[in-house]
């Protein structure tokens, strides 16, 4: 004894097929319009500048602490695979720059050693973070 729904109870009913359609199309547009910041993984106490530009288009971010570490990707990296983590993250994206991140106390050696990878990966825009 199954009860047929009638015409008034059929046009009553709300189809939400468009609804739910919108709703994922939003979804993905913001998903992909999303952007995803990018760090070094520590926190370092950068120096002061007069005069400095904004950077754009900073894909890899290289930090180096107090105590001269070198970080990349969130990862302490090992000052003889640095070459290979910039390289890597080059290839992602080659119209990417490099910015060094470098403690105030930071020995300029390590930046120095940064730069010189980069160098022979053919990243030729690299630059030093500031404070303002």
């Amino acid at each position: 004894m199954s009860k047929r729904p009638t015409k008034e109870e059929d046009v009553g009913a709300i189809d939400l097929t468009p609804m739910l359609d919108v709703v994922f199309i939003m979804l993905i547009f913001f998903i992909v319009t999303a952007s995803f910041i990018k760090e070094a993984g520590i926190d370092v106490n950068r120096p002061d500048a007069t005069t400095s530009l904004l950077k754009k288009n900073a894909n890899i971010l290289v930090a180096i602490s107090a105590n001269n570490e070198i970080w990349i990707a969130k990862q302490q990296v090992d000052e003889r695979d640095i070459k290979s983590h910039i390289e890597r993250l080059y290839a992602e994206n080659p119209k990417g720059a490099l910015v060094i991140q470098a403690d105030n106390d930071a020995q300029i050696e390590f930046v120095a050693k940064v730069v010189e990878a980069a160098r022979e990966v053919t990243v030729l825009d690299v630059s030093v973070a500031t404070n303002k």
